[in-house]
């Protein structure tokens, strides 16, 4: 899965700008914290569809502990999508609250 970075300082550039388009490794697991909140509207959806695409039904989305702005805005994103059956909030030793269990239909 190949995903657009919004623009941004990255210190192992050359140019000192984040490439246009990363290539994401489909594992079930979907860190966020280096992605743009922007982003969430389209990332989650699309990776998600790359996870049943390759027959993964459960997904682990990190969002981190935080303030809890990012994990509302990913269950406010779930709750929209006809591919999700349900989500919780992960296990103890999954992340507890840092981090949302996604079960695909």
């Amino acid at each position: 899965m190949s995903r657009k970075k919004s623009g941004g300082k990255h210190p192992n550039n050359s140019n000192g700008e984040f490439p246009k388009t990363v290539s994401l490794e489909i594992t079930g697991e979907l860190d966020l914290h280096t992605f743009n909140p922007k982003d969430l509207g389209s990332l989650v959806p699309e990776y998600l569809k790359a996870c049943k695409d390759a027959g993964i039904n459960t997904v682990r989305i990190i969002h981190g502990k935080g303030t809890g702005t990012l994990r509302r805005s990913v269950h406010s994103i779930l709750k929209d999508l006809d591919m999700v059956d349900s989500f919780k909030i992960a296990g103890l030793h999954q992340g507890h609250w840092g981090a949302t269990l996604v079960f695909l239909k």
